[in-house]
């Protein structure tokens, strides 16, 4: 642990015994014994092990209610996870909108609140970023009889992962160390991701399957752009932080008056207000939408030739506003890659949670990774 008691986010999956067994329960619950075996590859004698450990740790329990009595021999009692015990912390700061979240230890949200961020800076950053550890404080008390095993917190900007300390511009947060107030206040471990790597995380940890091989694009639009990648199992985090796609070049059409702009001003709804008013049309008309659309496509397609990931999944207002959903989004990118291998653009599972989940994902990732020395800690 880091001083502050802030810990990186491990945003893989775990590969220890106990993590894989956890990890299997949450996929396939209610699951036996036997089918964990098949699940995970470990012998008998390990996952026996392991979930002794893990009941004993209180994060998963026998469910002699779910079994079925029509099988012959000795009944195998089922696996679920325990989600009465223990809980996890999160927020996610964003542009227009910041999400507050506790969650238990199979993701499932017990109870969220979302703030207008405005509201935030209308204060001074240090005022503002201990207004919103306090808000958070008092959500988690709410749930006083469950453990807070960890919190998490998912923002833009620039984040160091391993103090805690951010960089907002768009917020004009400077150096405000965000996980360290998180710790002082919560008074558990602390991870801070960038958020769209948190994002994509909530895809890899807390969707319904487990992938742990092949690479996937993650890519974000709303009022900022941004992508991560998922490789072989693990969302990738650069050791000198995220990169940025917001001054990717593109032809805006009728969402700027210049031939070529940067993405990330006039994918947002300022630059869809700008545009209609200068157009004298709603800004939900259809050239608008259609441009956006077609931005987004195009920029998609660009990134998906660079990096040529297996798949491409997106997520935020930008890509779903659209009144025929991803399809002008879909025929736009088909039309820009210089790639042969058809692709289908795939909308995060998540929807319009997605931003909530990351922030989840942020808190459980370390749970998942290890455990049993989370519990232990």
């Amino acid at each position: 642990m880091t001083t502050g008691g802030v810990v990186p986010a491990p945003l893989h999956f775990g590969t220890g015994p106990a993590a894989a067994v956890l990890n299997a329960i949450r996929v396939g619950s209610p699951a036996t014994r036997d089918q964990l075996v098949a699940d995970t590859g470990l012998s008998a004698a390990t996952v026996n092990r392991q979930v002794n450990a893990l009941l004993d740790a209180g994060l998963v329990v026998e469910r002699p209610d779910l079994l079925n009595h029509s099988g012959v021999g000795r009944p195998k009692l089922p696996l679920t996870l325990d989600r009465d015990r223990y809980c996890v912390a999160g927020m996610h700061v964003g542009a227009r909108r910041t999400e507050l979240v506790i969650a238990d230890i199979g993701g499932r949200t017990l109870y969220s609140h979302a703030i207008r961020t405005k509201e935030l800076t209308s204060a001074d950053a240090d005022t503002a970023v201990g207004r919103l550890c306090d808000l958070l404080r008092e959500l988690a008390d709410r749930f006083s009889g469950r453990r807070v095993l960890w919190g998490g917190a998912a923002i833009g900007g620039v984040v160091d992962d391993h103090t805690g300390i951010i960089d907002h511009p768009i917020l004009r947060w400077e150096r405000q160390p965000l996980g360290q107030r998180l710790h002082a206040a919560l008074e558990v471990p602390i991870s801070v991701s960038e958020h769209v790597q948190a994002m994509a995380a909530a895809e890899l940890l807390l969707s319904s399957t487990i992938t742990r091989t092949g690479s996937s694009l993650f890519f974000y639009a709303r009022e900022t752009v941004g992508m991560a990648m998922i490789i072989d199992g693990e969302v990738h985090q650069p050791a000198h932080g995220a990169g940025t796609i917001a001054g990717l070049p593109v032809r805006p059409g009728s969402l700027d008056e210049e031939p070529v702009a940067a993405l990330q001003s006039v994918i947002g709804t300022a630059a869809g207000k700008a545009a209609a008013a200068r157009l004298g049309v709603e800004p939900s008309a259809g050239i608008v939408a259609d441009d956006r659309a077609r931005i987004l496509g195009e920029a998609v397609a660009m990134m998906r030739d660079v990096l040529n990931p297996d798949e491409v999944v997106v997520a935020g207002d930008a890509f779903s506003s659209h009144t025929h959903g991803l399809e002008p989004i879909q025929a736009a990118f088909d039309a820009a890659t210089r790639l042969p291998r058809p692709l289908e653009i795939v909308p995060t599972c998540f929807g319009v949670q997605v931003p909530e989940a990351g922030a989840i994902a942020v808190a459980l990732s370390a749970v998942y990774a290890d455990p049993l020395g989370v519990v232990g800690a």
